[in-house]
Protein backbone atom coordinates (compact mmCIF):
# COMPACT_ATOMS: atom_id res chain seq x y z
CA UNK A 1 0.00 0.00 0.00
CA UNK A 2 2.71 2.23 0.75
CA UNK A 3 4.53 1.39 -2.21
CA UNK A 4 1.84 2.51 -4.06
CA UNK A 5 1.43 5.63 -2.78
CA UNK A 6 4.93 6.55 -3.34
CA UNK A 7 4.93 5.04 -7.01
CA UNK A 8 1.70 7.46 -7.81
CA UNK A 9 3.40 10.51 -6.23
CA UNK A 10 6.29 9.76 -8.06
CA UNK A 11 4.66 9.87 -11.59
CA UNK A 12 2.38 12.52 -10.41
CA UNK A 13 6.17 14.84 -9.80
CA UNK A 14 7.69 13.76 -13.46
CA UNK A 15 4.69 14.33 -15.26
CA UNK A 16 4.66 17.59 -13.57
CA UNK A 17 8.40 18.20 -14.81
CA UNK A 18 7.08 16.69 -18.50
CA UNK A 19 4.72 19.64 -18.60
CA UNK A 20 7.56 22.22 -17.84
CA UNK A 21 9.71 20.99 -19.94
CA UNK A 22 6.61 21.07 -22.42
CA UNK A 23 5.95 24.50 -21.77
CA UNK A 24 9.71 25.28 -23.00
CA UNK A 25 8.68 23.40 -26.38
CA UNK A 26 11.02 21.16 -26.15
CA UNK A 27 8.96 18.54 -26.04
CA UNK A 28 11.68 15.69 -26.99
CA UNK A 29 12.70 15.80 -23.80
CA UNK A 30 9.63 15.97 -22.37
CA UNK A 31 8.15 12.98 -23.81
CA UNK A 32 11.05 11.33 -22.48
CA UNK A 33 10.34 12.55 -19.06
CA UNK A 34 6.84 11.50 -19.22
CA UNK A 35 7.95 8.35 -20.43
CA UNK A 36 10.31 7.43 -17.34
CA UNK A 37 7.32 8.83 -15.03
CA UNK A 38 4.78 6.41 -16.11
CA UNK A 39 7.16 3.90 -14.71
CA UNK A 40 6.74 3.54 -11.19
CA UNK A 41 3.03 3.78 -11.57
CA UNK A 42 2.98 0.72 -13.93
CA UNK A 43 5.31 -1.49 -11.75
CA UNK A 44 2.85 -0.85 -8.63
CA UNK A 45 -0.27 -1.49 -10.71
CA UNK A 46 1.36 -4.55 -12.13
CA UNK A 47 1.90 -5.80 -8.62
CA UNK A 48 5.94 -6.02 -9.52
CA UNK A 49 6.89 -3.68 -6.87
CA UNK A 50 4.60 -6.16 -4.04
CA UNK A 51 6.71 -8.96 -5.28
CA UNK A 52 10.00 -7.40 -4.88
CA UNK A 53 9.36 -6.29 -1.61
CA UNK A 54 8.76 -9.82 -0.60
CA UNK A 55 12.02 -10.19 -2.13
CA UNK A 56 13.94 -8.08 -0.40
CA UNK A 57 12.53 -8.69 3.21
CA UNK A 58 12.33 -12.17 3.34
CA UNK A 59 15.22 -14.04 4.70
CA UNK A 60 13.95 -17.62 3.12
CA UNK A 61 14.74 -15.83 -0.11
CA UNK A 62 17.88 -14.81 0.24
CA UNK A 63 18.65 -18.58 1.73
CA UNK A 64 17.63 -19.46 -1.69
CA UNK A 65 19.54 -17.14 -3.60
CA UNK A 66 22.73 -18.38 -1.88
CA UNK A 67 22.17 -22.17 -2.02
CA UNK A 68 21.74 -21.43 -5.82
CA UNK A 69 24.78 -19.49 -5.84
CA UNK A 70 26.87 -22.90 -4.07
CA UNK A 71 25.09 -24.96 -6.51
CA UNK A 72 26.49 -21.98 -9.38
CA UNK A 73 29.99 -22.20 -8.04
CA UNK A 74 29.73 -26.15 -7.53
CA UNK A 75 29.45 -26.75 -10.96
CA UNK A 76 32.34 -24.51 -12.07
CA UNK A 77 34.40 -26.00 -9.83
CA UNK A 78 33.69 -28.95 -11.10
CA UNK A 79 34.33 -28.04 -14.97
CA UNK A 80 37.40 -26.11 -14.00
CA UNK A 81 39.02 -29.47 -12.73
CA UNK A 82 37.59 -31.41 -15.44
CA UNK A 83 38.85 -28.71 -18.05
CA UNK A 84 42.26 -29.12 -16.38
CA UNK A 85 42.62 -32.97 -15.96
CA UNK A 86 41.69 -33.09 -19.28
CA UNK A 87 38.57 -33.73 -20.47
CA UNK A 88 35.42 -35.71 -19.64
CA UNK A 89 35.91 -39.00 -17.82
CA UNK A 90 34.65 -40.40 -21.34
CA UNK A 91 36.91 -38.64 -23.28
CA UNK A 92 39.77 -40.07 -20.57
CA UNK A 93 38.67 -43.83 -21.18
CA UNK A 94 38.58 -42.92 -24.88
CA UNK A 95 41.98 -41.79 -24.60
CA UNK A 96 43.52 -44.89 -22.64
CA UNK A 97 41.65 -47.40 -24.68
CA UNK A 98 43.70 -45.88 -27.83
CA UNK A 99 46.74 -45.96 -26.06
CA UNK A 100 46.11 -49.64 -25.22
CA UNK A 101 45.30 -50.41 -28.47
CA UNK A 102 48.75 -49.17 -30.03
CA UNK A 103 47.41 -45.94 -31.34
CA UNK A 104 49.21 -42.26 -30.28
CA UNK A 105 48.65 -40.60 -27.22
CA UNK A 106 47.79 -37.04 -27.00
CA UNK A 107 50.86 -35.71 -26.02
CA UNK A 108 52.73 -37.69 -28.89
CA UNK A 109 52.80 -34.75 -31.47
CA UNK A 110 55.16 -31.88 -30.97
CA UNK A 111 54.04 -28.80 -32.13
CA UNK A 112 56.17 -26.62 -34.29
CA UNK A 113 56.73 -23.44 -32.17
CA UNK A 114 60.22 -22.87 -32.47
CA UNK A 115 63.40 -23.82 -30.88
CA UNK A 116 62.82 -25.53 -27.55
CA UNK A 117 63.25 -28.92 -26.45
CA UNK A 118 61.55 -32.12 -28.27
CA UNK A 119 60.33 -35.72 -27.48
CA UNK A 120 64.05 -36.44 -27.25
CA UNK A 121 65.21 -34.09 -25.02
CA UNK A 122 67.50 -33.03 -27.41
CA UNK A 123 67.08 -28.71 -27.70
CA UNK A 124 66.08 -28.39 -31.54
CA UNK A 125 69.58 -26.18 -31.91
CA UNK A 126 71.50 -29.16 -30.87
CA UNK A 127 69.97 -31.10 -33.99
CA UNK A 128 72.47 -32.37 -36.85
CA UNK A 129 71.62 -29.96 -39.44
CA UNK A 130 72.10 -31.16 -43.01
CA UNK A 131 72.93 -29.45 -46.47
CA UNK A 132 70.34 -28.69 -48.90
CA UNK A 133 67.46 -27.89 -45.98
CA UNK A 134 65.96 -30.92 -45.84
CA UNK A 135 66.72 -33.83 -43.19
CA UNK A 136 67.32 -37.60 -43.34
CA UNK A 137 65.00 -39.94 -42.93
CA UNK A 138 61.58 -40.63 -41.07
CA UNK A 139 62.34 -36.95 -38.88
CA UNK A 140 60.06 -34.92 -41.87
CA UNK A 141 57.29 -36.82 -41.72
CA UNK A 142 57.09 -38.27 -37.96
CA UNK A 143 54.84 -35.64 -36.65
CA UNK A 144 52.61 -35.46 -39.66
CA UNK A 145 52.19 -39.24 -38.94
CA UNK A 146 51.49 -38.99 -35.30
CA UNK A 147 48.73 -36.41 -36.37
CA UNK A 148 47.39 -38.63 -39.11
CA UNK A 149 47.41 -41.50 -36.31
CA UNK A 150 45.90 -39.25 -33.57
CA UNK A 151 42.67 -38.31 -36.22
CA UNK A 152 42.24 -42.33 -37.50
CA UNK A 153 43.46 -41.29 -40.59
Amino acid sequence: MLTDTICAALSAAGLGIAGLTAYRKRFLAATRIAAYALIPLGLAMTGILDWLTDLVFKPSIWLGFGLLGVSWALFMITRAVEHRSGGTRKERRAAAAAERAGGVSAGASEPALGPGRGATGVKASQKPKTKGGTSSGTDDFSDIEAILKKHGI
